[in-house]
């Protein structure tokens, strides 16, 4: 829960998650869980906001900067609120060649957002990403941060698109 715009008080309940994480190395090594920290975080915010990060770096006791460069590398934390669905299109050069682009394109114009952004109902954000290591499927796209979607031609985006609006309308 938030004290102020520029402090963070995480719950006890988060410390003590935490906590649990950090056990899992040597004390000189706690830092090593910034990752585990900043996924807890997520969960419990639905995203990883700047004050967040510099109350973790306080509690790992290393510098915010090194907790903002873990953030911001990884297309896994969310630096703002999303919607109940995130959608990353991998954009890199193997993707584009088989179509990533108009996948990405194809998104937007059925979702009539622009990447980045999150459609008006808040159910879907729309991402682009770097190589999601699955070349040889492409174009990819990956939803929730877990569930990769291959060989993404426009039908099944449009599937993949009406499945997300069913399941939450249940």
């Amino acid at each position: 829960m938030s004290a102020s715009p520029d402090k963070t008080v995480f719950s006890l309940e988060l410390v003590s998650a935490f906590d649990r994480e950090t056990a899992k190395y040597p004390q000189e090594q706690r830092q090593s869980a910034v990752m585990a920290c900043l996924t807890l975080i997520q969960k419990a915010y639905g995203h990883v906001s700047p004050p967040s990060e510099r109350a973790l770096a306080e509690y790992l006791g290393i510098p915010a900067i090194a907790v903002h460069e873990v953030t911001t590398f990884y297309n896994m934390y969310n630096q703002e609120p999303v919607g109940r669905f995130k959608i990353n299109v991998c954009t890199n050069l193997p993707c584009q060649l088989r179509g990533g682009n108009e996948a990405l394109k194809h998104l937007c114009d059925k979702l009539s957002i622009e990447p980045g952004q999150t459609t008006q109902d808040g159910l879907i954000t729309l991402q682009p990403a770097e190589c999601m290591g699955a070349c040889a499927d492409a174009p990819v796209l990956l939803v929730n941060d877990v569930n990769m979607c291959s060989f993404m031609e426009h039908d099944k985006i449009d599937r993949l698109i009406e499945g997300l609006k069913q399941e939450a309308q249940s």
